[in-house]
């Protein structure tokens, strides 16, 4: 792709260099996420299936977990706002409240 926000992004020969990036594309061809990256720095691989796990995590229970900052599979995991505690309880039995906003629970065994 190339930054058509940056046209001074060219090699010595004032050819425009190319960005990189990465889309990832659910089952019913809904973009899900576009990672950038300039020329100059590299795709980061492990991030890019931790979002896929995330992502896959998530829709597996009906879109009522996000998942945190650097999560990887087998923390926990956030209870989506959306969901009221009556069902939180029977959804997730060992979630905990840090904050009336903040519920986190282990993801439920298979």
């Amino acid at each position: 792709m190339i930054d058509y926000q940056d046209a001074t992004n060219v090699d010595n020969k004032g050819v425009q260099l190319t960005i990189r990036s990465v889309f990832i594309i659910d089952p019913s061809k809904t973009i899900r996420l576009i990672l950038t990256y300039p020329a100059s720095v590299g795709r980061n691989t492990a991030e890019v299936l931790r979002v896929v796990d995330s992502l896959q995590t998530s829709a597996k229970l009906g879109n009522k977990i996000t998942t945190p900052i650097n999560w990887v599979p087998g923390d926990d995991v956030i209870i989506a706002p959306t969901v009221k505690d009556e069902d939180a309880k029977k959804l997730f039995p060992k979630f905990r409240a840090l904050k009336p906003y903040l519920r986190l629970t282990p993801l439920p065994e298979n």
